[in-house]
């Protein structure tokens, strides 16, 4: 199949609707608003549902609704918005409902600014609304990857009937790429759908809760979400190790999205000079790849160091910890704003770093 010339916020628009998702429920918000631009007009063509809500809070409660009967569904937002749908969020997994939500990442906190960030890592990966609950949360760092997981992203939604979060920032959203669709035709199935919502006299009763008011029921109800949870976490976790191939290497490089692209041109430069460094990127940034980066943290030469690199105070920096298990010093760049470094800002920074490494 022949490539098309995208941005990647229509690239995600198209992705969806190969995917078979006729039903979008949203609202406009900068960086992502080319999303339901674009399936606002696609979805003319293909007869496909498109409501422009209220609000974000109106629209993540439309797709627990729409969810709720058994539609395949989603939305996208940016940051701020996001936010506003943690509370709908964790109905929609305490119900045990499938869709697919789009994060655009913008910089915050607040309002913040319109230009690409990672600072909402931490709102992906933990839940960010109330109770024991987990999104699946993907993370691509380009605009085919994008397409690719927005396909994956309706699979895994559908196999654990769970919502999942898709995570780029502001550059995957409007950069264009070449991208390949897996297929000319579009996936016209449903949602499976045996559990799904409904009312008709003549057909078995089926309900829709989250609320349990016993607490031995609610307690028996977390421990089957934990059991999916650890199923999810034991099947789906998804990485890259970038220049990982030599035996050992001066040090690795922590980065995920976008950042992890810059991080490789830095990491290429690094190897013309005859220094080997490393790339972990996470892909599923939940579950997190726990063991993988660990793995690769055991490449690491004696006294060698992990430098993580965001475009964040500091979150993906918590999961790098965990991995590491005390195993070895981790040092952090990282910026916020919507400052986005430069290969060449990596570059020197890995070389300070691996200054520090030098014996005295």
């Amino acid at each position: 199949m022949a490539k098309v010339l995208m941005k990647g916020n229509e690239a995600l628009g198209e992705a969806a609707i190969r995917a078979g998702c006729m039903h979008f429920f949203g609202y406009p918000i900068t960086p992502q608003t080319e999303i339901p631009e674009y399936l606002v007009r696609r979805y003319a063509e293909v007869g496909g549902k498109f409501v422009q809500a209220e609000s974000e809070l109106a629209s993540i409660n439309m797709v627990y609704g729409a969810a709720g009967v058994g539609i395949k569904c989603m939305t996208s937002s940016s940051s701020p918005g996001i936010s506003l749908m943690a509370e709908g969020l964790s109905y929609i997994a305490a119900c045990e409902l499938p869709c697919v939500i789009i994060n655009i990442m913008r910089a915050g906190p607040g309002l913040g600014g319109i230009l690409p960030a990672q600072s909402d890592y931490l709102q992906a990966t933990r839940g960010h609304g109330h109770g024991d609950y987990q999104l699946i949360s993907l993370a691509p760092s380009s605009v085919q990857e994008a397409v690719d997981l927005m396909t994956l992203a309706f699979e895994l939604a559908d196999k654990y009937r769970n919502p999942v979060m898709v995570c780029g920032d502001g550059m995957i959203g409007q950069m264009m790429e070449p991208v390949e669709f897996p297929s000319e035709e579009f996936d016209e199935t449903t949602w499976s759908g045996e559990w799904a919502l409904t009312g008709c006299e003549g057909r078995e009763r089926r309900i829709v809760n989250s609320l349990f008011l016993t607490p031995e029921t609610l307690h028996e109800h977390n421990l089957k979400l934990k059991r999916k949870y650890d199923e999810i976490a034991a099947n789906e976790k998804r990485w890259e190790l970038y220049n990982g191939e030599a035996e050992g290497y001066e040090l690795l490089v922590t980065a995920f999205g976008t950042m992890a692209r810059i991080c490789k041109t830095a990491i290429d430069e690094l190897k013309s000079e005859g220094i080997e460094v490393a790339l972990f990127r996470p892909v599923s940034i939940n579950p997190f790849p726990y063991e993988a980066c660990h793995e690769a943290m055991a490449k690491i030469k004696d006294g060698g160091r992990v430098l993580d690199v965001e475009m964040s105070m500091g979150q993906l920096i918590y999961d790098i910890k965990l991995a590491a298990e005390g195993s070895r010093e981790i040092d952090f760049f990282g910026t916020a704003g919507g400052i986005v470094p430069s290969p060449d800002q990596v570059y020197e920074k890995i070389r300070e770093v691996l200054r520090q490494e030098q014996p005295a």
